[in-house]
């Protein structure tokens, strides 16, 4: 008879747990991965008493399913265990999204260089050595969690004020993190999913790292770098740099601010104003934006004919008789409903 699993246990144990202590305003959460009972044992009490949250795994397959489920604040994970070591662990943690943001703190008793190297390429911010100080696993600890806790309170204050957020890891154009809003944005301007960030959005995050690093080299004023902006019809979605948060050695990761901006007001504003249908009010909203008539059929789906005559009633209604002064006088009132317009 095979002997009886202990995983049930630890479900239950993880779901009291989930359920009455993932306050992380007054505790953070500590997952400790182990196969050795003692090892989970010393380290439970210690980190118990000093008032942190404490789940368990004893398995590599375990520790993923409550990473994902309870996104801990930090991860001790041991490096030897049977079937899917420390190290494979680490690299399906780091390679999936939702997980990917948490320091991992690796607990090994092998000290050659090769090892502790492995350690830190499989994704470990840092390592302890076995046997298992307490004290010292709580003083590496309180290193990392010190600049994760910014970073989540960073993401809380954005997303409070409507604003998405990504991590970008700049070496490789890898999306790390993402809050919802953002994911919903990034599949709906840029048809692409975590982890994959679109190449436009790669692209443009080198050149404003190159950017920064240039500007620290030169010692010169420090700039904000250009935004990015993906437009679609009267929307937009805009992309800046908030902050780094990676090593800066290869490039780091960087917080991203987004945000959608729509210009539907716009056009309803100028339907208004000059007493246009919509259709002439959208055919003068992209006169503004610079396009030719061709454009603007190809934009709303009809022909460059029909623009034209779009165009030649919101000239009469307007009192003009050529395309730019048409977009002057619509820009001269766009300027004073919304100052922000970006024509």
């Amino acid at each position: 008879m095979n002997p009886p699993s202990t995983e049930p246990t630890e479900r239950r144990a993880v779901s009291a747990a989930l359920d009455t202590a993932l306050d992380r305003t007054n505790s953070d959460v500590v997952l400790i991965v182990d196969d050795v009972p003692d090892n989970l044992s010393v380290l439970h009490d210690a980190l118990d008493e000093s008032g942190y949250t404490v789940l368990i795994a004893t398995s590599g397959q375990a520790a993923l399913d409550r990473a994902a489920q309870a996104l801990p604040d930090v991860i001790l994970l041991d490096a030897m265990m049977p079937g899917m070591d420390g190290f494979e662990v680490a690299r399906r943690l780091k390679a999936t999204p939702k997980t990917a943001h948490i320091p991992i703190i690796f607990m090994t008793g092998l000290t050659e260089t090769e090892y502790l190297v492995a350690a830190l390429e499989s994704g470990g911010v840092d390592y302890v050595t076995k046997p298992i100080k307490p004290k010292e696993v709580m003083a590496r600890m309180g290193v990392h969690l010190a600049g994760a806790r910014e970073r989540r309170q960073t993401r809380n204050a954005l997303d409070a004020f409507g604003y998405a957020t990504i991590t970008v890891r700049a070496s490789d154009g890898c999306l790390l993190w993402q809050t919802p809003l953002a994911r919903d944005l990034l599949e709906a301007y840029c048809g692409t999913h975590a982890p994959q960030t679109s190449p436009e959005v790669a692209a443009w995050l080198l050149e404003s790292v190159r950017l920064v690093e240039q500007r620290a080299a030169n010692a010169t004023h420090p700039t904000e770098p250009p935004k990015l902006s993906i437009e679609r019809g009267p929307k937009r979605l805009t992309f800046r740099l908030h902050q780094q948060i990676g090593d800066s050695d290869a490039g780091g990761d960087w917080l991203i601010v987004m945000r959608e901006i729509s210009d539907t007001a716009v056009i309803e504003a100028m339907s208004l104003t000059f007493k246009l249908t919509a259709r002439e009010a959208e055919v003068l909203y992209w006169v503004v934006k610079g396009k030719t008539n061709k454009d603007i059929g190809d934009i709303l789906g009809s022909s460059p004919m029909t623009v034209k005559k779009h165009l030649e009633r919101v000239f009469v209604k307007l009192g003009v008789e050529t395309r730019t002064a048409a977009a002057g006088m619509a820009m001269g009132k766009i300027r004073q409903l919304q100052p922000q317009f970006e024509g």
